[in-house]
């Protein structure tokens, strides 16, 4: 049976500017570096476990435990993956390392994307700020050529938020520009419906988990009377049955995030059953580095989706990984640079 060796970097990733939802504000997050060694070849290959803190449900203990016991004790090829069910990042990380094993090392599937270098549509992403800062946040990302924006709503005064919107679409009107809104669960039973009504005067294509999570009945019922069309993100979390909750809710959308579901055999089952029920789909970045992103932005293309994803998230950290990933023309794509990993330093 192959043997493989397991070592592991910690890195605190730190963001240029405060990331900042309805749910909070992040400064930094926490990031663990695998690599694997294929003891028989030498052969290396490598994976990201990333957390988002208050969302992510691994706990940051077990993991570098559970590190140190698989430094230690070494893993095979044929390793049953299940058993970190309950991790589900650190789930993404080995899988994605032991899918590109013995191979090119950054690659982990046979797709356009890292064969043909061919980009793949993304939105651009509007931070939570002030009025004036996410105004000047869309102006940089139209000048970068983006015409589909997402934009994190629910944080600020409503009132201010409506105008800021209205100003929105004064400048950027919805035939050339796509709008997609992200509330991270921050309106209630009591004003969720009207938040909708008032939010769809602006022409939003879909907005993502407009109330927290586990409440299906109340999802079920937005979707059902929502002027806007509902997309279900935070609601993944936590392997829920999957199937219940398609059916209770319908969602118009899910959004598909890796590390927080527990990598792309589970993202397929979602993918599947959502299909089944002609539930449409996208992946978003759930802030991992370049080397989580480069994953499963060649996913993204393997999997043949047609909608812009949300995966323009690679210059967040003023400690990223060096990479091939570029940002262009409202795209992502692997240019012909090589990959630098000289900064971690697993020994």
């Amino acid at each position: 049976m192959l043997e493989i060796q397991l070592d592991f970097i910690f890195r605190e990733m730190e963001f240029r500017v405060p990331a900042r939802t309805s749910r909070d504000s992040l400064f930094s997050k926490p990031s663990w570096f695998i690599r694997l060694t294929d003891t028989s070849t030498g052969a290396v290959s490598h994976g990201e476990c990333s957390l988002i803190p208050s969302l992510s449900i691994d706990d940051r203990q077990t993991i570098t435990k559970t590190l140190n016991e698989l430094k230690t004790s070494g893993l095979s090829a044929s390793i049953d993956l299940t058993q970190f069910a309950q991790t589900p990042a650190l789930l993404f990380a080995l899988e994605m390392a032991l899918l590109s094993l013995n191979q090119n090392p950054f690659q982990f599937f046979n797709c356009p994307f890292y064969t043909e270098k061919r980009p793949i549509p993304i939105n651009g992403l509007i931070w939570m700020d002030s009025v004036e800062g996410m105004l000047e946040q869309i102006k940089d990302r139209v000048s970068e050529g983006f015409r589909i924006l997402k934009m994190k709503v629910g944080a600020l005064n409503h009132k201010e938020e409506l105008e800021m919107l209205n100003a929105f679409r004064q400048a950027y009107p919805a035939n050339e520009f796509e709008l997609r809104v992200d509330a991270n669960g921050a309106f209630t039973k009591d004003n969720a419906l009207n938040r909708l009504e008032e939010l769809s005067q602006f022409d939003i294509h879909s907005i993502e988990q407009p109330v927290q999570p586990q409440q299906w009945k109340l999802m079920g019922d937005l979707v059902r009377n929502s002027p806007i069309p509902i997309a279900l993100d935070e609601e993944l979390i936590g392997y829920p049955n999957k199937e219940d909750l398609l059916d209770e809710i319908n969602p118009h959308y899910l959004i598909i995030k890796h590390s927080l579901i527990g990598g792309f055999k589970e993202s397929n089952h979602w993918i599947r059953l959502a299909e089944e029920r002609n539930i449409k789909w996208w992946a978003t970045s759930a802030l991992e580095s370049n080397i989580g992103l480069n994953a499963i932005s060649q996913w993204c293309s393997a999997s043949g989706s047609s909608l812009p994803q949300g995966l323009g998230t690679g210059k967040l950290f003023t400690n990223n990984i060096p990479s091939p990933l570029e940002v262009t023309a409202a795209t992502i794509r692997l240019n012909a640079a090589e990959w630098d990993l000289s900064d971690l330093h697993f020994d």
